[in-house]
């Protein structure tokens, strides 16, 4: 395969934001605005968005996957999540922009602080969720200022080179890899409809109209999405807009028995019809945006606003899926395993973009890879502390000895979808590396061989992960698992392990297990596998019980593992892994790696002999 198929290094663009900031200012006051709210967003606030709507990173140089800039006649804003909060001044202009922390202040509080009473802040309504202007709304008037929808953004004003729309071809997604044909997914959304009241629905999420459909698409990285929307009415067709060259003949007879399709622009006016006679139409709070509503009460509908049924049905996997999703961990698990094999051999000229290359080209040699899952997290030392790290040239450095290297990466499968992280040592590893490895691995143990009660929530375990980081007045500032598609995104909700987990973990539902510990400037640690949640048989138990099967297969550095501060049970269960992935793995490698895992998992209690293990 070619060199950095899946992924770029460039440099970041910060050299040019004072320019282009000053730009957008002067854009602003030729349309009586006062400031300008730049959010990392597309229409649908998606993660990963096309080239056109990469407003944030054009502007500032921030390529964060989340983020959110105010520029002001005089003072700006970028306002990011505990992810970025490294990330964020490296990245941009710090002289004409602030980075702020998000756990300090928010968007909104940060904006009543600094916007003056008589000042008028412009917003693209398309970027903006309902709640999101609703809290703008709040903060711009106790300030005493004004709110105001722009129908042109001025950033697009100033973009010259901005790039066109995507326009990447779209395909089915193969009954056997779905397991639910579309038809029956469409009757279980019109009861979820029908139970709530609604006369449609509006599919903003690319994720659930590839869901629903089955359809997978090329109009971002990373994730296989073909951007448009849906109507799903509680009787009746469903109507699909999408950019007509997208669709070949094949796929438009496959749709047409269940959905009309029309070119997504002429969605607004087929909202506006579905809207009149004050029907009540769903959106779906997390990802619509607020130029929809508008739309809908317009045309004299009630905009219901809520959760897309389609998430939580979305987020359960049928027997298909989990079976894709295995066969792609299996492949996986060989390809990290002889990359971690190939890493241990290296001299000390290795550096962090040579590893995603070599990482990329096992992946492409396994077969079925569409394309990495997410940018490769390749972090060495001190980079490793960045949690979301993303490696360019102006920032590649060699991996040194005496340090550690987080590696964080994930894949795109026909069948499936990974994330999987590990951290290696270097060449010898200090007393406190090895410590704060070991506890974070105990944290992910902990939730590994974790059973609850059905109704658990993300959130009633999340402490599970770290007690033993607590316990040495240590923690990590992002959440412990996230959820992950089916061959779609590998960040879905609504699941997920953290503080904020609300949502009842459900048998079918896939998850991330991924604590961490990061010492600015030093080095960062993070041991991550994905999870399933299934059901679990107590004998003599009273109530019915959860656990998870861990899915991921590839194994950890046993040299940078304390034996003396594992339980039992903690030893036991390390073992037990090790021995699971040298069973599943060993017959697909070569034999030098073949040596190299039975070395790399061996019990905990036998020498090491080198190999790292990781």
């Amino acid at each position: 395969m070619n060199r950095a198929r899946f992924q770029t290094f460039d440099d970041p663009s910060h050299r040019q934001g004072a320019a282009r900031i000053r730009a957008l200012r002067d854009a602003l006051r030729t349309v009586g605005l006062d400031g300008f709210v730049v959010p990392r967003a597309d229409e649908h606030q998606s993660e990963y968005v096309p080239p056109q709507a990469e407003r944030l990173a054009w502007l500032t140089g921030f390529t964060g996957s989340a983020g959110t800039a105010v520029i002001l006649a005089q003072e700006a804003a970028l306002v990011v999540d505990g992810r970025y909060t490294l990330q964020a001044p490296a990245q941009v202009d710090t002289a004409v922009i602030t980075p702020v922390p998000l756990a300090e202040t928010s968007v909104a509080a940060w904006v009543g602080a600094h916007l003056r009473a008589g000042e008028v802040l412009g917003y693209d309504p398309w970027l903006h969720t309902p709640d999101g202007v609703a809290r703008l709304e709040r903060a711009v008037a106790k300030a005493g200022a004004t709110l105001r929808a722009v129908t042109e953004n001025p950033v697009d004003a100033v973009w010259s080179d901005r790039p066109g729309p995507p326009a990447g071809a779209v395909v089915a997604h193969p009954l056997e890899l779905a397991g639910e044909a579309a038809v029956d997914k469409l009757a279980r959304v019109r009861t979820a409809l029908a139970e709530a009241g609604d006369a449609a629905l509006v599919i903003s999420d690319p994720h659930n109209l590839a869901w629903t459909f089955n359809l997978r698409g090329g109009d971002v990285a990373h994730t296989p999405l073909a951007l448009g929307y849906a109507i799903v009415p509680c009787e009746g067709r469903a109507a699909l807009y999408l950019t007509s060259p997208k669709l070949s003949p094949d796929l438009r007879a496959a749709l047409a028995p269940h959905a009309d399709l029309h070119p997504r622009s002429a969605f607004e006016d087929g909202l506006a019809a579905r809207a009149e006679g004050a029907a009540r139409i769903r959106l779906d709070a997390a990802t619509a945006a607020f130029a929809l509503k508008l739309r809908v009460e317009a045309a004299g509908g009630v905009a219901d606003l809520g959760p897309d049924p389609i998430t939580a049905l979305k987020a359960v996997k049928n027997a298909a899926e989990i079976a894709g999703t295995r066969a792609a961990h299996h492949r996986d698990g060989v390809a990290v395993t002889r990359f971690l094999a190939w890493l241990d051999a290296q001299g000390e000229t290795l550096t962090e973009i040579a590893a995603v290359e070599a990482l990329e080209d096992f992946r492409a040699a396994g077969g079925l890879l569409r394309d990495v899952s997410f940018p490769t997290i390749s972090g060495s030392g001190p980079n490793g502390a960045i949690v979301h790290y993303r490696v360019t040239r102006e920032t590649d450095r060699h991996i040194q000895p005496g340090e550690l290297f987080l590696v964080d990466s994930g894949a795109q499968y026909a069948d499936g979808t990974t994330d999987i992280t590990r951290t290696v040592a270097i060449g010898a590893a200090t007393d406190e590396q090895r410590d704060r490895f070991t506890r974070v691995l105990k944290g992910h143990i902990g939730i590994a061989r974790a059973v609850f009660p059905k109704g658990t929530t993300g959130a009633q375990i999340d402490s599970l992960a770290r007690l033993p980081l607590w316990e040495a007045g240590l923690d990590f500032d992002h959440g412990t698992g996230h959820g992950v598609g089916a061959f779609l995104s590998v960040h879905e909700g609504p699941q997920r392990i953290a503080k904020t987990g609300t949502v009842a973990l459900e048998p079918g539902m896939i998850l991330s297990n991924e604590p961490g510990y990061y010492k600015t400037g030093g080095y960062g640690i993070r041991l991550e596998n994905l999870v399933l949640v299934e059901a679990r048989a107590i004998p003599g138990g009273e109530r019915p019980m959860l656990g998870f099967e861990t899915l991921t297969l590839a194994p950890f550095d046993r040299r940078l593992i304390r034996a003396d501060l594992l339980t039992p049970e903690e030893t036991a269960w390390i073992d037990d892994y090790h021995a699971r992935v040298r069973t599943a793995l060993a017959a697909d490698l070569d034999a030098v790696t073949r040596a190299w895992l039975e070395q790399a998992t061996r019990p905990i209690a036998a020498p090491t002999e080198g190999a790292s293990g990781a």
